[in-house]
């Protein structure tokens, strides 16, 4: 009797692995870094082109023909004063510590007359304006350390100055220059605005940018400069709206985005 062979049954085709289909991950798109924005005013800017000496010395040729005596609007009658108002100034305006220091300094311009007068009535004089507990109390300390220690005169030294309750390295600028015309380079927020939106002087610091100041900025300009440039600052290089349609160095200005 013949063998009867059957023949094996096809193969079903593989049915397809939904789940490894779904594995296979699709290529991302490659992730774009968002567009550096532009600097913030009084950030530091690191300028594409550094100024030239040249370029230095005709921006402050134009302040100074503009402006060839420039004056501090903190008004003081002394060394002493001077000093008084500018530890007041601190975190305040300049008019508002005038208004409250003119009718003071009629009756207390010297640190034995303000010990005299007392913290409490200081207080009273210096009410209108922003911290003037602490101030009230710095200035007390600091006239009796200065009668103490200096004979009752405003010390000649940056570090003594900075030695004094209240004072510290922007006060000891401003009395240096304005009291005794040495060429210090004082930076408010101003100064430190203009310096770093300008490229003139960029910095991280306040301190970064006087020195960077003080080593470009001719000597034949430095004893006014810092005045120069608070003005800049306070009526030209605004903080949020800056002027440079009247400015005087805006050819020379590095900010991307002055508006000439």
């Amino acid at each position: 009797m013949a063998k009867i062979t059957r023949k094996p049954a096809p193969r079903k085709a593989p049915v397809p692995n939904k789940k490894a289909k779904a594995a296979v991950a699709k290529p991302k798109p490659a992730k774009t870094k968002p567009a550096k924005t532009s600097v913030p005013a009084g950030k530091s800017l690191k300028a594409t082109r550094p100024w030239t000496p040249a370029e230095v010395h005709e921006a402050f040729s134009r302040f100074r023909k503009a402006n060839p005596e420039p004056k501090g609007e903190l008004e003081h009658v002394n060394p002493f004063t001077l000093l008084v108002a500018v530890v007041l100034s601190a975190q305040a305006t300049d008019a508002g510590v005038n208004k409250a220091t003119r009718a003071l300094f009629e009756v207390a311009d010297t640190p034995q007359k303000m010990l005299d007068l007392g913290e409490e009535r200081l207080r009273d004089y210096i009410k209108t304006i922003g911290l003037y507990r602490t101030k009230a109390k710095n200035v007390i300390a600091l006239s009796a350390k200065m009668l103490s220690e200096f004979g009752g005169e405003v010390p000649r030294t940056r570090a003594e100055i900075e030695s004094l309750p209240g004072a510290g390295r922007k006060t000891a600028n401003v009395v240096l220059n304005m009291a005794f015309g040495e060429h210090t380079m004082a930076v408010d927020t101003h100064v430190f605005r203009v310096g770093n939106r300008t490229g003139l002087a960029p910095g991280k610091t306040p301190l970064e940018v006087e020195l960077g100041l003080e080593k470009v900025i001719p000597a034949e300009f430095m004893l006014h400069a810092h005045h120069w440039l608070i003005l800049h600052g306070r009526y030209t290089c605004l903080a949020r709206t800056p002027r440079c349609e009247v400015c005087l160095i805006n050819d020379l200005c590095r900010w991307p985005e002055k508006t000439v």
